[in-house]
């Protein structure tokens, strides 16, 4: 008997986490890696995309911060190609219960604007101001680490030998969420 309420007392205080994730006040920080490539045939190409990111969440489900934009794609005698960019941030959360689709599931938008370059190596670049927005997914896998899941647009505006840079790019990654004071102290009083 013991065992089954103290099985239901952390199932309820892990839904109270889940649930208590982005509520206003708590910080996000984490990153997503996209366009990964390890070519092992000739030209022997290796691609990869890493966008560290840290928000806080300034409403339930509505948070704001900075990301960096680093990509770097190497080809055997062709040369390498740099991005890079810092940008702010912004991502909402739907209505809670409107956007699960399995439990401890979120989808989310996410958009952002900034200083943005692109430097291939064949010559010419693009620098100046970067947008990028689109639609995530969001699976909870404990009550503070999120594996995601984020199709984005992204666009340069600018100076350089060609005046638009633009992809779309799919990114996987993971971002951990800490709770702020308020939210700290709640769960406390709700463990009690």
């Amino acid at each position: 008997m013991k065992k089954l309420i103290f099985t239901i007392i952390l199932s309820a205080s892990f839904s109270v986490l889940i649930k208590a994730q982005i509520q206003k006040g708590n910080v996000m920080i984490g990153a997503d890696l996209s366009n990964i490539r390890f070519g092992l045939d000739e030209p022997n190409e290796f691609r990869l995309d890493i966008n560290p990111k840290a928000a806080w969440f300034v409403q339930d489900g509505l948070a704001f911060g900075a990301e960096l934009d680093l990509g770097l794609a190497t080809q055997k005698d062709a040369g390498t190609d740099f991005r890079y960019g810092v940008s702010l941030l912004s991502r909402y959360y739907g209505v809670t219960g409107a956007n699960e689709v399995v439990n401890n599931s979120r989808f989310f938008g996410e958009a952002t604007l900034g200083i943005q370059g692109y430097n291939p190596s064949g010559g010419g670049s693009t620098n100046g101001l970067g947008f990028s927005f689109g639609p995530g997914f969001t699976y909870f896998i404990t009550s503070t680490i999120g594996l995601e899941a984020l199709l984005k647009y992204n666009g340069v505006v600018g100076f350089g030998s060609s005046p638009y840079a633009h992809n779309l790019n799919l990114g996987v990654g993971f971002q951990i969420y800490l709770p702020g004071r308020s939210t700290a102290r709640k769960i406390e009083r709700d463990m009690k």
